[in-house]
């Protein structure tokens, strides 16, 4: 496959998007969030959805401070001005709305937004229909690059100490959509921390006939490896991430294609539900 240079790898994140329900189980989605927005130097926007206003509910917003002093990149004793020395600026907002979804589409239809990241469960059967969808309608009707981090499941970002482990990705490819957007996604990431040693697996379920053209990425003694297989594209999928330890699946998406693709869910969607690790969904148009 074909190279493309080491400049053309850059992922640039000005606005990050972190919804938050102020829970703990919520609290690694936060961490992935702002480590990304310290690398990329970006803002990172925290965003609740309250149905009354409480002046006490803004301290319950995860504290930005405290974990930068868990991470000991700020001392115990500091300015508010010392968050702004790292780079990362921070924007809390609260939303008087009963609905998350329609209040966080909303925002996001006004305000910049290069990635959101997102807390998500992992149901399945009547459990699913019994508790309010949040991340998958925000991530299908927003059309931007999505982070859902599963509740439960391993992150790359240590919650301890900070550190940012991408060391298996995983890349699923087919003809529809075009893989390139999730490949210079994937790369973008690693790039942006600084990543050595990573290893990305292109999947294709097929055959070597109808495996799509894409350019691969230079790095920092990256490797790249392609398999191709056959079988049910998500039973292959979901294993070769468990046979891979992957830390990340990034998928190139279109969202929901027709009626019983809507009933069914997309395959990322699909994805969402079972994976053993973090997603990230990159629209293509």
């Amino acid at each position: 496959m074909p190279r493309i240079p080491n400049e053309m790898n850059q992922l640039f994140l000005r606005n990050i998007f972190h919804p938050s329900d102020f829970t703990e189980e919520s609290e690694i989605a936060f961490a992935h969030a702002m480590k990304i927005a310290l690398a990329a130097k970006a803002t990172l926007n925290i965003f609740h959805v309250h149905q009354q206003r409480d002046d006490e509910e803004w301290t319950d917003f995860p504290s930005v401070r405290n974990l930068l002093v868990r991470w000991k990149l700020l001392p115990k004793v500091i300015s508010r001005d010392a968050v702004k020395k790292l780079g990362l600026g921070v924007r809390k907002i609260q939303s008087l709305k009963k609905d998350p979804v329609k209040s966080i589409l909303q925002y996001l239809e006004k305000h910049q937004t290069d990635l959101i990241v997102l807390a998500t469960h992992q149901r399945e059967g009547i459990d699913r229909w019994l508790h309010q969808a949040i991340a998958e309608p925000v991530a299908r009707n927003s059309r931007q690059m999505t982070l859902f981090i599963p509740q439960g499941k391993k992150g790359f970002v240590s919650l301890d100490d900070g550190e940012m482990r991408l060391r298996r990705i995983l890349i699923p490819v087919d003809q529809h959509p075009l893989p390139q957007a999730a490949i210079a996604a994937a790369s973008g990431l690693v790039e942006l921390i600084n990543g050595e040693g990573t290893i990305f697996t292109i999947l294709h379920v097929g055959s070597h006939h109808t495996l799509p053209s894409y350019c691969l990425s230079k790095g920092r003694s990256w490797k790249w490896e392609t398999v191709v297989d056959s079988g049910m594209v998500m039973e292959q999928l979901l294993q070769t991430a468990e046979d891979r330890s992957a830390d990340l699946i990034v998928m190139a998406t279109f969202g929901h294609q027709g009626f019983l693709d809507a009933l069914r869910g997309s395959t990322t969607e699909q994805v969402l539900r079972q994976a053993p690790c973090p997603v990230l969904a990159v629209p293509v148009e």
